[in-house]
């Protein structure tokens, strides 16, 4: 009987094992604009607006230069800013929080579902207010929220709706794409998501040509045409050579979330029923693309340093809640604020998760949990 041998060590994301899969493919798109010089706004960046925006069942994507900068231009776009309360999540990435700051609006946030980790609805209704203007729902980890009653909510309320998928590039909720239900959406593409640049960049969707137009005046100095300036905009355009990488990835994007959703079920699969150790839950409406894999367990610190000396990398998405934030502190929150979200940030943790991880490394990675708790 052969014994089989555990992989020397487990990535928490491999971004050299996808650039060799497709490599060709990249360096001959990065060429051709290196090639036609042009750098800022050329015509990989139309094609690839195209593309995505087709992609997410839109009619319309505006790149920028990351997804703070979506999530900001977004919010400006539709006419959010100061003044204005926006409504999000209390567990997410800290881009999130910055991106309704930077707008100029008071970032409001709320407690999350105990299953889902998504933002609460019956939470986001308590928070409205007469100031309210937006909700800011976040696709956390690659789940998709729960959008209809969310969307109810906002057209009870005459609210704007603007999604953070900057995390759950092609997900779907009931069957449709994330991105096409509130008024506009944010997706980076951060080198490592699931649809990652080789370097920031990012880009909002809408189906609204008035918000398309407002963005794509925002992101380039506020003109439609050189040196005629009708709003106060700014410098945060999508490079052309990384739109020429998104390009030749986009092809890609549904085969490598098929293959997160493979190892997410193994994981869950082989995972279920231990103790110590609670799985993420995916409710009948998501389908979610795994862009993390997380975990609840009692004994974090305890784990990760385990992990560790069985040379798997693993992470924590995110130890500290916004609204414990140093940078949040005027907000007035305290700990016990949101007692869901900071019980969870406390127990979390990342798996190894990328689209070329094989099942051998998977069954090392959970052998090493079962090992530990």
């Amino acid at each position: 009987m052969t014994i089989k041998q555990p992989p020397t060590r487990v990535a928490f994301v491999d971004l050299a094992a996808q650039y060799a899969a497709i490599s060709e493919e990249i360096d001959q798109a990065m060429a051709r604009v290196l090639q036609k010089c042009d750098f800022i706004l050329g015509q990989d960046v139309q094609l690839f607006e195209e593309e995505f925006a087709a992609y997410c069942e839109t009619d319309y994507a505006v790149g920028v230069d990351s997804g703070t900068s979506a999530l900001e231009l977004a919010l400006r776009a539709c006419g959010v800013g100061p003044g204005d309360e926006v409504i999000t999540a209390a567990n997410t990435f800290i881009a999130t929080a910055l991106g309704i700051t930077h707008a100029g609006a008071t970032l409001v946030p709320v407690d999350i579902d105990p299953q889902t980790y998504n933002i609460d609805v019956a939470a986001v209704e308590r928070a409205v207010t007469p100031r309210t203007k937006a909700i800011l729902p976040v696709h956390l980890y690659g789940q998709p929220a729960d959008m209809d009653p969310l969307i109810a909510l906002a057209r009870k309320h005459d609210l704007v709706v603007i999604e953070d998928a900057a995390q759950a590039h092609g997900a779907r909720y009931k069957s449709k794409r994330v991105g096409s239900f509130g008024h506009a959406a944010a997706f980076s593409f951060y080198p490592g998501k699931n649809l990652g640049a080789y370097g920031d960049g990012g880009a909002v969707v809408t189906s609204d040509p008035q918000i398309a137009d407002n963005l794509r005046m925002l992101r380039n100095y506020g003109q439609r045409r050189k040196y005629h300036h009708e709003l106060l905009g700014f410098n945060r355009r999508l490079d052309t050579l990384q739109a020429a990488v998104l390009r030749v990835k986009l092809r890609y994007l549904d085969a490598w979330n098929a293959a997160r959703r493979a190892h997410a079920e193994q994981y869950s699969r082989l995972l279920a029923d231990t103790s110590g150790v609670m799985p993420p839950i995916v409710p009948d409406y998501a389908e979610p693309v795994w862009h993390l894999y997380v975990v609840r367990v009692d004994d974090r610190d305890g784990l990760m340093a385990h992990l560790s000396s069985h040379n798997i990398a693993a992470g924590i998405h995110y130890p500290v809640p916004i609204h414990l934030q140093q940078a949040y502190h005027q907000l007035g929150y305290s700990r016990g604020s949101f007692p869901i979200c900071e019980e969870y940030a406390e127990h979390i943790v990342s798996l190894p998760m990328f689209a070329e991880l094989d099942q051998d490394s998977v069954e090392h990675v959970v052998e090493s949990v079962r090992s530990f708790v």
